[in-house]
């Protein structure tokens, strides 16, 4: 500040000098001496400023300099940015892509299994229904006996035993037994339809309609509040007959009956497990909803 004052003075004085040079008379010759002092010191006020004026003017191009690398700089660093964030979605698209495509085989390879188990369950039938004819055939009927009991016979194919007499032991008709228990159910005759159930399950028991059967003995047991018994005829449908038309709706039943059981989080998993399933199923939209409501985030398709 001090110096910046003293600059101000001699320029001021310089200034006063050279007006009085040009308006006053001619000085004496004793005064020229100071006077040519006076401008040369003028002088070298002026170059002294002009040489901070150039140094100002360099360290000012410096930062001009600096601050456009940083300018610079920065926009490399934003490029390589974006360029890592689209190769990063990129990464992760392609990631979901192929976990999409494995979901998809692992649906197929289930359908397969179900499929090939559903032909396992009717060559079953079709070789339970050749063992009750060769029963019946080497089965003749015996003539009652004195006290009214029929003596059993023991069958060649080492089934169960034959009582004597036409047609004692012979298994109910299968669809028709299913059928009747389906009407004594609608019906809510829940014990008699639960005889004509267990029926179908007892003489058929690899048969697909038995899976039927098992799924309607969960829901008389739901419907009776009986939800333990519920999830284990449920569980029957899903791990013995998983290609059974009521397997999605034994999956979302079961989920149903855990929740009564105050279970949720193994509901939360059977609602899971059905969507992923059976993503394209009534059931699986009712999985979705109820898992909406239970405040779980799903990603419906």
């Amino acid at each position: 500040m001090q110096k910046r004052f003293t600059l101000r003075n001699r320029l001021l004085a310089g200034a006063a000098i050279a007006l009085l040079l040009a308006v006053a008379p001619a000085p004496a010759r004793a005064t020229s001496r100071e006077i040519v002092e006076l401008q040369t010191q003028v002088q070298q006020l002026l170059d002294m400023v002009q040489r901070i004026q150039s140094t100002l003017d360099t360290r000012f191009g410096v930062l001009q300099n600096l601050a456009q690398q940083t300018a610079d700089n920065a926009t490399q660093m934003t490029a390589a940015v974006n360029a890592l964030q689209k190769s990063l979605a990129a990464q992760n698209d392609a990631t979901n892509g192929k976990l999409d495509a494995s979901s998809g085989q692992v649906q197929a390879l289930n359908d397969s299994v179900d499929e090939l188990k559903s032909r396992i369950a009717k060559l079953d039938k079709s070789i339970q229904d050749l063992q009750a004819q060769l029963q019946n055939v080497q089965s003749p009927a015996l003539p009652p006996a004195a006290t009214g009991a029929a003596p059993a016979t023991v069958s060649p194919l080492g089934g169960p035993p034959a009582a004597a007499g036409m047609g004692a032991n012979q298994a109910p008709p299968l669809k028709e037994s299913l059928q009747a228990g389906v009407r004594d159910y609608n019906a809510a005759k829940y014990d008699v339809a639960a005889g004509e159930f267990q029926d179908v399950i007892h003489y058929y028991p690899l048969d697909d309609m038995a899976g039927t059967a098992q799924f309607y003995l969960g829901e008389i047991a739901y419907h009776q509040n009986r939800y333990d018994d519920a999830v284990k005829s449920y569980n029957a449908v899903l791990e013995g007959f998983p290609g059974n038309a009521k397997a999605p709706a034994a999956q979302l039943r079961k989920g149903l009956a855990l929740l009564q059981l105050n279970k949720k989080q193994a509901a939360i998993t059977e609602f899971h497990l059905l969507i992923k399933r059976h993503p394209r199923t009534p059931e699986a939209s009712q999985a979705h909803a109820k898992l909406t409501a239970l405040g779980v985030k799903t990603a419906e398709k």
